[in-house]
């Protein structure tokens, strides 16, 4: 007996978000979208009971945008087991360990329930280093709570169980955005972390408030000394100015806006319907940035080991990293650390306690790591996604459109999908992983990090331009049936 068939009995039982059984009205899936987002805000400012504040370590640290949640809330693990999972789920999936046919409706429902299952484990894994080792999330000596007495244990039992629901919550949330929505629940989630970070960032009334410390400089309150001198440049371009950041921030607005808008088009016609034509787009972004975050999240959990080795492994070799506080300095887990800011690696300013060659290893490292990893990633995405040649042509053919001049055929469509998907899918993951690296070296307003940015600028014109398209189904109904949506 296969994996599947003894697995299948729990997998096919695991709860899920039932499906719409018709059209849901374009107002509806807004409503729903709306709800959702509003809930994930309400939960990300529900503290956790029996948290000893002032003391906590955010584990995730410069990933916290990418991997959306909040510090300390019932959103503590944020998206982190469900990209976890999808990154398990894809490695599997591409060296075909899985066995599982995604156009199989049983091995889909299988496929969906194992992720679920993963989901479930990993926030489990998340959750207990962060509240039982290592002091991240310190728990409350003793607590008062109806009439009880709990001690410190039952307190970080209490912790963990908050921990847990939250991430189960957050799955089923991305579960209703996905099936009732409009996109997808974790796009929704890291527009809304980053979005909220980013504003702050802009009109905070306090240090780092890109409004406030103009103002501070304006009035003399920050020294800039000679702007002619290194001290009075640096404040402007890199310090208090943020000149940098702001500039950064517009131009991935501007280049990610740019790139979305690249793309080949392949004319198609419909082969009963006399005059009605289209055109099918490959992007230069093809597989969209999400894969990116696979990436990061990747980063993230080899940094996470990191930080559990480090408080809990007092023998620790050095080549595998020595701390300062809670960021690696040197070793294994110091080149692997992704660069966050500018000044992660500019050492001729004296930020960097590093020498140049350390530097410039760790720079090659998170490029390689994000412009190979971008790609195979993507090749991923696409593959499991139903977006490669192949599925792309059975979905052309199943609408009855046709590439002009070439037979209705699958296979034919295919060859034709061939000579662009596979190339682009490549050159636009490494292209966004190029990209992403280049925007943290310099620096974005409000330390959403430039892959934080880059995402969810990205994400948010795939939202608009579903939301056209939804919008454009809602007034020609006909369409829905020619690209099966009924």
């Amino acid at each position: 007996m296969g994996w599947k068939e003894a697995a299948e009995p729990v997998l096919t039982r695991m709860p899920a978000v039932r499906r719409p059984e018709g059209h849901v009205p374009f107002k509806r899936k807004l409503a729903w979208t709306a709800g959702i987002l509003v809930l994930y805000f309400f939960l990300t400012n529900i503290a956790l009971l029996g948290l000893q504040g002032g003391e906590a370590t955010d584990i995730f640290g410069e990933f916290r945008s990418v991997l959306a949640g909040e510090m300390g809330s019932l959103m503590q693990v944020g998206i982190g087991p469900i990209v976890t999972a999808s990154i398990v789920l894809q490695l599997l999936g591409g060296a075909n360990l899985l066995g599982l046919d995604t156009d199989d409706p049983r091995d889909q429902v299988l496929y969906q329930g194992l992720q679920k299952l993963l989901v479930i484990i990993m926030t489990a894994l998340t959750a207990l280093p962060m509240v039982f080792a290592g002091g991240f999330l310190p728990a409350q000596q003793s607590l008062a709570l109806g009439g009880l007495e709990f001690g410190q244990t039952e307190i970080q039992v209490l912790m963990f169980t908050q921990i847990f629901i939250g991430g189960i919550l957050i799955l089923y949330m991305d579960e209703v955005v996905s099936k009732w929505g409009i996109g997808s629940g974790i796009g929704l989630f890291i527009i809304a972390s980053v979005s909220q970070r980013l504003v702050t960032g802009f009109i905070q009334p306090s240090a780092d408030g890109f409004f406030y410390d103009w103002y501070r400089i304006l009035t003399g309150q920050i020294e800039t000394g000679s702007l002619v001198s290194g001290d009075g440049l640096y404040t402007l371009l890199l310090g208090e100015g943020q000149i940098v950041a702001l500039l950064t921030t517009l131009l991935i607005f501007s280049i990610v806006v740019y790139a979305e808008s690249v793309r080949v088009e392949i004319p198609l016609s419909h082969a009963r319907v006399k005059g009605a034509r289209g055109r099918f787009p490959v992007k230069l972004i093809y597989a969209s940035v999400l894969p990116m975050i696979l990436v990061r999240a990747l980063q993230a959990n080899i940094q996470f080991m990191g930080q559990i080795l480090a408080s809990t492994w007092d023998g620790m070799p050095s080549w595998l990293g020595v701390y300062s506080g809670d960021e690696p300095v040197s070793g294994f887990f110091y080149y692997t650390a992704p660069i966050y800011s500018p000044q992660d690696w500019m050492w001729w300013t004296g930020a960097v306690t590093q020498d140049a060659w350390m530097v410039l290893i760790r720079i090659s490292v998170d490029l390689t790591f994000m412009v190979i990893g971008g790609a195979i990633f993507a090749i991923f995405w696409v593959e499991t996604t139903n977006m490669g040649p192949e599925a792309t042509a059975r979905q052309i053919q199943n609408s009855g459109m046709q590439i002009p001049g070439f037979r209705q055929n699958v296979g034919v469509i295919e060859k034709v999908m061939e000579r662009y998907i596979p190339q682009v899918t490549v050159i636009g993951g490494a292209l966004v992983g190029l990209l992403a690296v280049w925007a943290n070296m310099l620096g974005t307003v409000g330390g959403v990090t430039g892959t934080g940015l880059l995402l969810a600028v990205s994400i948010t014109y795939k939202l608009y331009e579903e939301i056209a398209e939804e919008q454009m189904m809602e007034m020609h109904p006909m369409m829905r049936q020619m690209f099966g949506r009924e």
